[in-house]
């Protein structure tokens, strides 16, 4: 599994504010009325688990470019690709 750097982390939580949607779904989780998002321990918005994503155009890019960028990323084929960044 994937360890996440306290950088990255922060600047997903810093572009949750940016989405509108997220904004959304982080009420519905304080009113307890969602059950398979949550918030962790660093404030960063997950669904069962795995962190959401922002939709923030420089983050999602960011993202990209590291996942291509990467030492251990190979293109054996787009849905490794695809399955590797999911």
């Amino acid at each position: 599994m994937l360890k996440l750097t306290n950088l990255f982390l922060e600047e997903v939580k810093e572009c949750h504010k940016r989405d509108k949607k997220l904004m959304e779904k982080l009420l519905s989780i304080n009113e307890g009325k969602e059950v398979d998002f949550r918030v962790d321990g660093n404030g960063v918005v997950r669904y069962h688990g795995r962190v959401c994503v922002p939709d923030v155009p420089e983050l999602r890019n960011m993202i990209l470019e590291e996942g291509h960028r990467s030492g251990l990323s190979i293109h054996p084929g787009v849905t490794k690709m695809y399955q590797d960044l999911k």
